[in-house]
């Protein structure tokens, strides 16, 4: 763990105060793993046991206290629980880890806190136990509502059971997220559009859209899907999902995600607008500002490996600054995903660099048209938003 007197020291960074700090806990368990995953997520097949859950929370109690004087008094703006499949741990579970988190680090009234959860057996009827255990928003990893693409996909759950879980979830909760994939293998815009009016059919406050895509060291990496929709199909879907969530009163806030009014996601939001966020639990990451410097985190991968580093006050398996001419292309990775942009501002504010750092970049992206040409905003044009990577580039 980097020591405190270290990290404080004089620095060529000048940050003017430091960003909001949110809370990631990860806990990396699952039925199955899904053949397009590439999140740090161990199979469960039977589920878990109560020493294992019992154990990991412990190990969670300690990690979080270990990494309390680089964080020390600041106060939290959001909790997600990811994995993983976090609903895996029983309401009770849950309720001990918000306690545990609620004694250790002052949460701001009104405090965002989210659990990731899968329909299937193991989860249901659990929704409301999530609820009264403290967790205020819940995010249903659907992906798709037929059942031979939930089988391709590796899904353990079926459509019926997609559908049973969304309306648990309506009931417990004000705000729930839906997940769901898109350019599934021989899908076509008509089944597309199935999709989205079932997904609408429940009034989601938030819905994310994923383009299913292949990422090394998956199983899809090895033996990739047949079928798959190519680039300008997929972009056609793109412009379908878009325009339905809109009729339905759901706008399109960030790359990925769509939202009725008061129900955008805090925790992400805070991620896109380079705030920090410690990650406690196995493979978690942080990221944590200092008044010259920005620091990296990485936990032990592994959760046997990182229960026992945990024990021993050492969760965190490498860590590193981020070097000052890597923080204009970090910072912008993550500005120019949110479609309103940012305050120029914000550059100077949560990176500690002058304007001038982003003077070239700039630049280019304007003659190009990919961004637009205010003085006060960072913000990408339409064209930008299409080929973000592109404009992303532009800051490397």
């Amino acid at each position: 763990m980097a020591d405190l007197l270290h990290l404080m020291r004089p620095g060529t960074l000048h940050l003017p105060a430091l960003p909001p700090l949110a809370l990631y806990v990860h806990l990396p368990w699952c039925l199955r793993k899904c053949p397009y995953c590439d999140f740090n997520s161990h199979e469960a097949a039977g589920g878990l046991s109560a020493d294992t859950s019992a154990a990991y929370l412990q190990a969670l109690r300690l990690d979080l206290e270990a990494a309390l004087p680089l964080i020390w008094g600041r106060p939290v703006v959001s909790v997600f629980i990811g994995g993983g499949t976090p609903s895996l741990f029983d309401p009770e579970a849950i309720s001990q880890l918000i306690s545990d988190i609620r004694a250790r680090l002052p949460l701001e009234p009104g405090c965002e806190i989210t659990l990731e959860a899968n329909p299937g057996t193991f989860e249901r009827e659990r929704f409301a136990g999530f609820r009264a255990a403290g967790v205020t928003r819940l995010s249903v990893g659907v992906q798709s509502f037929d059942d031979a693409q939930l089988k391709a996909l590796g899904r353990v759950h079926s459509a019926a059971q997609a559908r049973e879980a969304l309306a648990e979830a309506a009931q417990a909760f004000e705000t729930f997220n839906i997940d769901l994939m898109y350019a599934l293998p021989g899908q076509s815009l008509s089944h597309l559009e199935a999709e989205v009016d079932t997904a609408l059919s429940f009034a989601p406050p938030h819905l994310s859209i994923y383009h299913l895509t292949i990422e090394p060291n998956t199983r899809f990496a090895s033996s990739p899907p047949q079928g798959l929709p190519d680039a300008d199909l997929a972009s056609d879907m793109l412009d379908l999902l878009t325009e339905r969530t809109g009729g339905a009163g759901l706008a399109r806030y960030e790359v990925s995600a769509y939202a009725r009014p008061g129900h955008r996601c805090q925790h992400n939001l805070n991620y896109w607008q380079f705030g920090d966020y410690l990650g406690i639990g196995a493979g978690a990451h942080s990221k944590l500002s200092f008044p010259h410097r920005v620091l990296r985190q990485v936990r032990w991968r592994e959760p046997a490996a990182y229960m026992a580093q945990a024990g021993q006050g050492q969760a965190v398996s490498n860590e590193h600054e981020v070097a000052r001419k890597e923080l204009p292309f970090e910072f912008m990775l993550n500005a120019l995903r949110l479609k309103e942009g940012v305050p120029l501002v914000s550059f100077a504010e949560r990176t500690g660099l002058p304007l001038s750092a982003l003077r070239e970049g700039l630049t280019a992206a304007r003659q190009r048209g990919l961004l637009e040409d205010d003085a006060a905003r960072l913000q990408a044009t339409p064209r930008g938003f299409d080929f973000l990577s592109e404009l992303q580039q532009l800051f490397l």
